[in-house]
């Protein structure tokens, strides 16, 4: 049975990003330090081999996979775009955690939205839509290996609706550049709407490909 990879990472830093801003929506691009700092780490670490990459539509992830995949076909898919802040847009957390309304949000459950904005419900349902649209081209075209471009937020919220082993939200934070590979099957995905979270990438040097967790049981 044939096992597809998705490799998602998240976007490289931008200006908002250096200064502890909430940036969801706002179409930022990446930064000079951004820039920078995705070539260094694709000087110096290994990127997973793909045949296609699926980006979010705001600039500093297209900006991402241009600088990563620069010879890889990239589609724009517009489900992968960030939660929406709402009223919290642009704000610094420091401003915000003196904000009531910013901590009841935070206090609340996925159905609360941002004032304004979107809720963690409406963008897990989205990054789940999005994920079943990439893992259907790659089933229908017989792609074996993508890459994913999208942000922080989708990624967590992601990995804890869909991710094996189960964990909470805050366990499955990515840092700029980086991310996880992703295994499907298609009996897994049609019994069980799930995948495997395999290890994080990219690669450091002499780094091994290896199971992210290991049963401590077998």
């Amino acid at each position: 049975m044939l096992t597809y990879k998705i490799h998602i990472l998240r976007h490289g830093f931008t200006q908002a990003n250096l200064e502890g801003r909430y940036i969801g929506s706002t179409d930022l691009p990446l930064c000079e330090e951004g820039r920078a700092q995705l070539l260094a780490l694709r000087e110096r670490c290994e990127y997973p081999r793909v045949d296609r990459v699926y980006t979010s539509p705001l600039a500093r992830a297209k900006e991402t996979a241009e600088l990563l995949y620069p010879d890889r076909y990239t589609e724009v898919v517009d489900n992968l775009r960030e939660l929406d802040f709402g009223e919290f847009e642009g704000r610094q957390i420091h401003d915000l955690e003196q904000d009531p309304a910013f901590r009841e949000w935070i206090a609340s459950p996925e159905s609360a939205r941002t004032p304004g904005g979107e809720s963690g419900e409406e963008l897990k349902q989205r990054a789940i839509q999005a994920i079943a649209y990439i893992f259907g081209q790659m089933m229908e075209m017989r792609i074996s290996s993508v890459a994913v471009i999208t942000h922080g937020g989708l990624i967590m919220n992601l990995l804890a609706a869909m991710g094996l082993p189960e964990r909470k939200m805050v366990q499955w934070t990515a840092l700029n550049g980086r991310g996880y590979t992703l295994l499907l099957t298609t009996q897994m995905w049609m019994r069980d709407q799930k995948f495997e979270v395999y290890s994080q990438i990219p690669y450091e040097p002499n780094e091994v490909e290896e199971p992210l967790f290991i049963d401590l049981e077998d």
